[in-house]
C-alpha cells in the first residue's frame, strides 16, 4: 500500500512538473508575440497653423484611399503648432496617409463653395498637386522595421 501511495505521488509531481512547465513556456511565447504583432508608424506635424480644433489623420491602404473608411484612424490635440500620432500593429504592405486640421472641431473637412479646401491638408510623401491627393503619389512601403514621417500642410 506504501508504495502505492509513493508512486501515486511521484506521478502528482510529474504533472504538476508537466503543468507548470508547459504554463511557463505558453506565458514565454505569449510575451514574444505581442513584441511582434506589426510595425509602428509614427506620423509628425509640425506646421499646424494655429492650436485650434484637432489634427485627423487616416491610414489607407489602396482599396480605401479616398473610397471607404481608412484602415486605421487618429485624431490629436495640437500644442505649439504640432501633433504626433502614431499608429502601432501594422501589417506589412504599401500605405498612405490623409491628415487634415479639423480647425472648428466640427468632425469633417470644409471647402469654399468653388471645392477649395478651407482647412490645411496634406498626405504622406507631401506631394501637393492641384486636385486631391493620389494613392500613387503617397503611398509608403510598410516592411518589418518601424516608420517615422513627416506630413507638411
Amino acid at each position: 500500500m506504501k508504495s502505492l501511495i509513493n508512486k501515486h505521488k511521484k506521478n502528482n509531481r510529474n504533472i504538476v512538473s508537466k503543468t507548470l512547465f508547459l504554463t511557463l513556456a505558453l506565458i514565454f511565447s505569449s510575451f514574444i508575440g505581442f513584441s511582434q504583432d506589426g510595425i509602428t508608424i509614427t506620423v509628425n506635424i509640425d506646421n499646424v497653423p494655429n492650436n485650434e480644433g484637432v489634427v485627423g489623420m487616416a491610414l489607407h491602404n489602396q482599396n480605401t484611399f479616398m473610397k471607404t473608411a481608412p484602415v486605421k484612424a487618429k485624431t490629436s490635440k495640437i500644442e505649439n503648432n504640432k501633433v504626433v500620432i502614431t499608429f502601432k500593429n501594422i501589417a506589412p504592405g504599401e500605405y498612405a496617409i490623409l491628415a487634415n486640421h479639423d480647425a472648428n472641431n466640427n468632425g469633417k473637412m470644409d471647402f469654399k463653395e468653388n471645392g477649395m479646401p478651407l482647412e490645411s491638408y496634406g498626405a504622406s510623401n507631401n506631394v501637393m498637386n492641384f486636385g486631391p491627393p493620389q494613392f500613387s503619389d503617397s503611398k509608403f512601403t510598410v516592411l518589418d522595421k518601424d516608420l517615422e514621417l513627416n506630413i507638411r500642410f
